[in-house]
């Protein structure tokens, strides 16, 4: 695969005056690959894939053709585009979805959730195999259960099973550590046999596992007979409390069987897929049927052009959403046809490692189901309507409000910074990210300040933004797709007034830079009280949903920062260069810190004035002195 791509947001912003479309259309080349729109701010607008390059991006800039709504208006924002040729059609597929997902182009249908959902995991591959719940589904020699909709009924199905079946939850080595400790608290309370204590053969155990995979495969019926009988010789025993206990794990039983709703006889997985939209929302509902049987449902919402029809939303949320999700069924059943059929089965089969087909029925149960997933998307829809234009209010509508107060014509992505540390010690930075005023935390990124010394918060955030912006600069000249620091923002937030966004200011000048920087102001009370821009503080409606997304940035850059400081703290890695002091403990650490704002402070300190602080003596005093002065 062969990339053409622009280095550097400068040099973008100078060829965009001189990149000719009607040029650049002629050197297309005839060959499979992906296409990039870019508008005059060079925001990626739309990312799509073309048998031939050369006929699919040229259809865009032909007037005589019916482009629809949705491509009409695009087409009036590009400024420039760039492509990338791939070897085949099914690579060009896969490459969208990735910059798809990266980038979210404002004219693609966007998913706009990102859930993962939970396996019921079965580690076959050990001599004593364990159960537990896993959010990945990883080509190892374990047997894999759902994915289920409810992690609480994973959680639930396997406190079940352990108390049924009696298997190790411990991540003991197996028969290795065998007698080398004690029995754990499962044990005593039965619900577990001990297997690291040799208390039960490896046949005995294998045949408990094979019960524990007979019942996650659905046989429900001999775990009941089973019980049933146990409880009744235990009640004929005249051992009632075995028998109270046989019987709450039948009514356990019986109520993990009645979630698994029978829905065909053929034992098959497949997922049953159905959309309802109106204007700019849609939702897709998807029935999730494992061997048979309904184990659950969900629904998803996406971003749509008004003149979107079924099959298009349908391919767009085949793409974004089995990209992200561990497990693939083997048919996918939908409402209509979708365009690229055979593309996405054999991408789906590419990614399962098995064959994958897509069907719409026409008659029969089958359609019956997906007539039922479509009324249900269409309640949900109905339902949350209401829902989604207050979250659009909260995210991109307050986004609109915060340009309108700066003057900016648009800001998809926003950056903000925070520093954090203790007393002056082991300073740290953070960087939290908003695309279209939602968090994306995969963007996050953490800095340890390394050439600052002391409680110099203007100097390490100096550091993190020259160390950040230094980054990108260098992915973008190596031209790194998907670098960590590759992205630029359209709006810099600082954690400060007019001190922070001078130093942002002086960072981007020095870096030939032209990014905005704005101060979210705090009062006396460490409230946010207004954005501080081009030298003027500029007041924010407390009650608008602009101030409630920079107090939700301001408060998430906070967070950020001081969790990073505390993870370290907290795995020891935090390391003061006063632990090096002979004679210097924690406690006599600790006292420094509150004494002294910094290791200059310190240094700059008398051997007597050391020796004043609470819990330190002369003797430790001395030692600190002849550390810092020889």
């Amino acid at each position: 695969m062969r990339m053409f791509r622009r280095a550097d947001r400068q040099v973008d912003m100078q060829m965009e005056n001189q990149f000719d479309i009607q040029e650049e259309l002629k050197k297309l080349p005839g060959r499979p690959g992906v296409y990039i729109m870019h508008d005059e701010e060079d925001h990626i607008i739309y990312v799509g894939k073309a048998v031939s390059l050369k006929n699919r991006v040229r259809q865009y800039f032909q007037s005589s053709r019916n482009k629809g709504v949705k491509i009409e208006q695009m087409v009036t924002h590009i400024r420039r585009f760039e492509y990338i040729v791939t070897d085949s059609e099914l690579e060009a597929l896969v490459l969208e979805c990735n910059l798809i997902k990266e980038h979210h182009p404002r004219y693609n249908t966007m998913l706009m959730d990102d859930k993962t959902y939970p396996f019921i995991k079965v580690t076959t591959g050990e001599d004593f195999p364990r159960v537990m719940l896993s959010r990945k589904m990883l080509r190892d020699r374990a047997r894999y259960f759902g994915p289920y909709t409810s992690a609480q009924a994973v959680r639930d199905t396997i406190d079940l099973i352990h108390r049924l079946y009696h298997l190790r939850s411990c991540s003991r080595s197996l028969p290795r550590d065998i007698g080398k400790e004690r029995p754990c608290l499962n044990y005593h309370i039965r619900q577990c046999d001990a297997p690291c204590q040799g208390y039960i053969s490896k046949e005995e155990y294998g045949k408990a596992v094979g019960e524990v995979l007979r019942f996650l495969n659905g046989d429900y019926d001999a775990v009941l007979s089973a019980l049933q009988e146990k409880m009744e010789a235990a009640s004929e025993a005249l051992e009632y409390e075995r028998a109270i206990e046989y019987r709450e794990l039948i009514s356990s039983v019986k109520k993990i069987a009645q979630k698994q709703k029978i829905t065909d006889s053929s034992g098959e997985d497949r997922d049953v897929l159905a959309v309802a939209s109106e204007g700019e929302d849609a939702v897709v509902q998807v029935f999730f049927v494992r061997g048979g049987r309904l184990i659950g449902r969900d629904h998803f919402y996406l971003r749509i052009a008004k003149d979107e029809g079924a099959p298009e939303i349908l391919g767009s949320f085949i793409t974004q959403y089995y990209g992200g999700t561990p497990f693939i069924p083997g048919e996918l059943m939908l409402q209509e046809e979708v365009e690229d059929q055979e593309l996405l089965e054999a991408w789906l089969t590419s990614k399962r490692g098995q064959k994958v087909t897509l069907k719409v029925p026409k008659k029969g149960a089958k359609e019956k189901l997906i007539e039922l997933a479509g009324e249900n998307a269409r309640l949900v829809l109905t339902r949350d309507r209401e829902r989604l234009k207050r979250e659009e209010g909260r995210t991109i509508g307050a986004v609109r409000e915060i340009a309108s107060l700066l003057g900016l014509e648009d800001i998809v992505r926003m950056e903000a910074y925070d520093i954090s540390n203790t007393n002056g010690f082991e300073s740290v930075g953070s960087m939290v990210v908003y695309e279209r005023g939602r968090p994306k935390r995969n963007d996050y990124r953490k800095f340890r300040i390394k050439g600052i010394r002391g409680a110099d918060d203007y100097g390490s955030m100096r550091e993190v933004l020259t160390r950040r912006f230094t980054h990108g600069l260098k992915e973008r000249e190596e031209n790194v797709q998907l670098g960590k620091f590759t992205a630029f923002p359209d709006l810099i937030l600082m954690d400060g007034g007019k001190g922070q966004v001078n130093v942002a200011l002086s960072v981007l000048e020095e870096l030939h830079l032209d990014i905005p920087v704005c101060g979210m102001v705090k009062d006396d009370h460490h409230r946010t009280r207004g954005l501080y821009y081009q030298n003027v503080e500029v007041p924010i409606d407390t009650s608008s949903e602009a101030f409630r997304l920079i107090t939700r940035i301001q408060d998430e850059a906070h967070r950020f920062a001081i969790g990073y400081h505390r993870q370290l703290r907290g795995k020891g890695q935090v390391h003061s260069i006063l632990d090096d002091i002979e004679g210097i403990g924690p406690a006599r650490r600790k006292a420094l810190m509150r004494q002294y704002q910094s290791l200059d402070e310190i240094r700059e300190a008398t051997a007597e004035e050391l020796a004043a602080i609470p819990s330190m003596d002369r003797k430790a005093a001395d030692s600190v002195y002849r550390f810092f002065h020889g």
